[in-house]
């Protein structure tokens, strides 16, 4: 168990070793939540943004898409994938 203060500010330093752990830099935004247990500290996935010409052709050739139909079941199959391939690195 690590033990941190609350400053006169209201600020809390998280421990080295937990922000090592997290791969938590200076800078890194988190969501302060505040569960049953306590307050639990989860870092805010950046969004990406594409410029609006590029996210409209994006949706156009998706339009566009003449190739064979792919079922919910081959989707569910890819993401379910993707989501390993991503959990091992």
């Amino acid at each position: 168990m690590q033990v941190t203060l609350l400053s006169s500010k209201g600020q809390v330093i998280i421990p080295k070793a937990l922000r090592d752990a997290h791969h938590w830099q200076a800078g890194t935004r988190l969501e302060v939540l505040d569960t049953a247990e306590g307050v639990l500290f989860k870092p805010v996935m950046a969004r990406q943004t594409t410029a609006l010409p590029q996210g409209l052709e994006a949706i156009r050739r998706r339009l566009d898409y003449t190739g064979p139909v792919v079922s919910l079941e081959d989707m569910n199959a890819a993401v379910l994938q993707e989501a390993k391939t991503r959990n091992q690195r």
